[in-house]
């Protein structure tokens, strides 16, 4: 098989983490220094997300993407305002993560996998992968890690959130954002790798059912 980029490279997973780590830090710090106040709190994520979300268009990122992480934080931090609990600006995260089992587990099912489609539209390709047995069935195999990526946050996350520890929420996000993803990465990576045959042109050549496979050149 031809040796592309990895997922890692090609998903761009760190950005997503960090994306993903910086305003709850930023939630839990202001949580913490005004005196456990909801609004030190929430304002200290919003103008985490404010920083982060300039320096991403500065760094040339799609407006409409820097937009959506920006609107994510606000909606967060204003659910945690609404209810009064702090806890409650990682509602969002965890209902989103156990919605995701859901949908990667009935994407694998219906034979659709979630990995396929986006790495699939990351390479232009729409549809063209899942004409490719051999792809198919390595998308899907992989996509079982992405799933467990999903059932490990839901079940860290869910017994904090029920015990009220919301310092604890705030390094578990970190945790399990970072260091998880790379390792869903890495391992998705491998399955696939394992998975297609050794003489596959790789995941940016798809290979037709019934048309011979050759080889990428380099």
């Amino acid at each position: 098989m031809a040796q592309p980029e990895s997922l890692a490279e090609l998903l761009n997973g760190r950005r997503a983490a960090v994306d993903a780590s910086l305003p709850a830090v930023g939630f839990v710090a202001g949580w913490l220094a005004f005196g456990e106040s909801i609004w030190g709190g929430a304002i200290a994520a919003m103008v985490t997300a404010l920083g982060l979300s300039a320096w991403r268009l500065r760094k040339g990122d799609k407006p409409r993407a820097v937009l959506i992480g920006m609107f994510v934080v606000c909606v967060a931090a204003l659910v945690a305002l609404y209810t009064g609990n702090a806890n409650d600006f990682f509602l969002l995260q965890l209902l989103s993560n156990g919605a995701s089992v859901l949908a990667w587990v009935i994407s694998i099912v219906i034979r659709w996998p979630l990995l396929g489609i986006v790495v699939g539209t990351v390479l232009g390709q729409r549809t063209r992968w899942r004409r490719d047995p051999a792809l198919l069935k390595a998308y899907s195999r992989g996509s079982w890690v992405w799933v467990m990526q999903y059932v490990i946050r839901v079940a860290v996350f869910l017994p904090l959130y029920q015990a009220g520890w919301t310092a604890a929420l705030g390094t578990a996000r970190v945790a399990l954002s970072g260091p998880l993803v790379a390792a869903c990465l890495a391992v998705s990576w491998w399955v696939i790798r394992r998975t297609l045959p050794a003489d596959h042109p790789g995941l940016r050549h798809p290979v037709a059912d019934g048309e011979p496979a050759q080889k990428a050149s380099s």
